[in-house]
């Protein structure tokens, strides 16, 4: 989806505030934040969204810089820890 935005140029310089980033990407990158901060998207899809490849190098180092809670549930402990459960398992 493209989407074509209209803002006074006082409040791009503000949105641009030193970053390097081109102001379309800053815009990208902070819907993005909040839509993920608000449960509306996931970390795939944020990936998705800003053309990440990779969880690790890239998705986590970005949330880490701006200061992203990562979502980290309950069900997602059990299910790590059954994972972590069969691997020792096997072994």
């Amino acid at each position: 989806m493209v989407i074509t935005l209209t803002i006074p140029d006082d409040v791009a310089a503000d949105l641009q505030n030193g970053y390097s980033v081109p102001v379309a990407r800053r815009l990208l990158e902070l819907a993005a934040i909040k839509a993920y901060e608000a449960g509306l998207i996931t970390e795939r899809q944020v990936m998705e969204m800003l053309g990440f490849t990779s969880r690790t190098e890239e998705l986590y180092p970005f949330f880490k810089a701006h200061d992203v809670r990562q979502h980290y549930t309950l069900e997602d402990l059990e299910r790590d820890r059954a994972t972590f459960a069969a691997m020792f398992d096997r072994q």
